[in-house]
């Protein structure tokens, strides 16, 4: 399979040790792409550090929801600065979520706000975190339509009415392990649905390893999962679904 891990986070602790020996097989293993997301200033300039280091590594840059009230006041121009590096092909992830509610939720939208005003200056893509927050993200959302370049909603765990929303705003949605998780036959039958065009995979790695490897540290080539998981839910190969995710992910990064 020809395989892109729209989202991980190689730069977390928990690849310290392997880093390294890790990275260098993803390639014979299928993984030709990897995008590398932020959670705040310090993983941004992380992931930009890897992204240098490897031609198939990209980054994001971005500040988290968890890590809104953290921001330090000039935060938005050391972003600035950041997303203008060649290989930071969107700003990510930014978004709410008030499932752990780490940052004030006013906090958390106003920072998403600030972040989508800067996507638009800069043209660049957005991938977004979203949990349990889809009221306040579908206004903050709306209020961008037709402004913001493209986007992706990262690790997608709404319903099909979400689904069509985000799709009628223009974004694309992600699947990661979750898809494959034996009780989310819900979230399958959104996946099934998705248009073949806008349909992006993912690991999320470090967090949330697909089915069988659930439990275990999750990486980018547990990518393979999740696409043969979707190719079986939507009747179709899976070289062909991993194919066109891949060609969806050089689209929306602009790659």
């Amino acid at each position: 399979m020809l395989l892109f891990d729209s989202h991980a986070h190689l730069d977390d602790s928990r690849f310290d040790e392997d880093r390294e020996a890790l990275i260098a097989h993803l390639q014979a293993g299928g993984v030709a792409r990897v995008a590398n997301a932020a959670s705040d200033l310090e993983t941004s300039r992380a992931a930009i550090a890897l992204a240098e280091r490897y031609d198939f590594i990209y980054a994001m840059a971005g500040v988290h929801p968890h890590e809104a009230a953290q921001a330090p006041a000039d935060y938005l121009e050391q972003l600035r600065a950041l997303l203008s590096h060649p290989k930071v092909v969107a700003l990510g992830e930014i978004g709410l979520d008030y499932h752990y509610d780490l940052s004030p939720r006013d906090v958390q939208r106003e920072k998403m706000a600030e972040q989508m005003a800067l996507a638009v200056q800069l043209d660049k893509p957005v991938s977004f975190h979203l949990r349990e927050a889809w009221g306040d993200a579908m206004e903050l959302l709306r209020a961008n339509r037709g402004r913001l370049p493209r986007g992706v909603m990262h690790c997608f765990s709404g319903s099909w009415e979400t689904a069509k929303q985000c799709l009628d705003m223009g974004f694309y949605i992600s699947f990661a392990g979750p898809v494959t998780f034996k009780n989310a036959g819900r979230l399958r039958e959104v996946a099934a649905q998705v248009p073949s065009d806008r349909l992006l995979i993912e690991t999320d790695s470090p967090y949330m390893a697909p089915e069988p490897h659930r439990g275990k540290r999750n990486q980018p080539d547990f990518v393979a999962e999740v696409a043969s998981r979707l190719a079986a839910v939507r009747g179709v190969g899976p070289d062909r679904l991993a194919e066109e995710c891949y060609e969806n992910a050089c689209r929306l990064f602009g790659l």
